[in-house]
């Protein structure tokens, strides 16, 4: 039933409570309840708003694969990524490369720019760039139905 309701809300965050318990079969009281308790145990973060990058201005999306030199532990060059605004997404990962970060800029000499911020980072030894040149989708929201498999997947 939380599945059910995280995907409801996922798909429009706005709303109410009665909505959502109309579709899953529940009472308001107790969709406000689940969610008071997913909100309490952390499942679900935040409510936020979902914005079109390209109606505020940033048209160009990278992901800079970056490589730790080792000289200072991963975790120390977390933060100064972190403290990027273009950086919007930031993942540990295997491989040659130890960081995926999701860049946004306004244009392609912005991105250069970030990359040269980035480069000039301690432990950062190297970065490899994926320009975006289409978007079919992002920003998806969870859909949890699959995972007890009502439509497979």
């Amino acid at each position: 039933m939380d599945a059910r309701i995280i995907s409801a809300l996922g798909a429009d965050g706005r709303r109410s409570y009665a909505d959502v318990g109309a579709e899953v079969g529940l009472s308001t009281a107790a969709v406000h309840e689940r969610v008071k308790k997913l909100l309490d145990k952390g499942v679900i973060r935040r409510f936020s708003i979902s914005v079109d990058p390209e109606r505020v201005g940033l048209n160009f999306t990278a992901f800079v694969a970056i490589r730790n030199d080792g000289g200072i532990h991963c975790r120390d060059v977390a933060p100064r990524l972190r403290a990027m605004p273009q950086v919007e997404e930031l993942h540990s990962v295997a491989g040659e490369y130890d960081f995926l970060a999701k860049i946004r800029t306004t244009h392609a000499r912005a991105l250069e720019d970030v990359i040269y911020e980035i480069k000039a980072i301690a432990g950062v030894a190297r970065t490899t760039s994926t320009v975006v040149l289409n978007t079919e989708f992002e920003d998806r929201p969870l859909d949890l139905s699959w995972v007890n498999g009502d439509k497979g997947g």
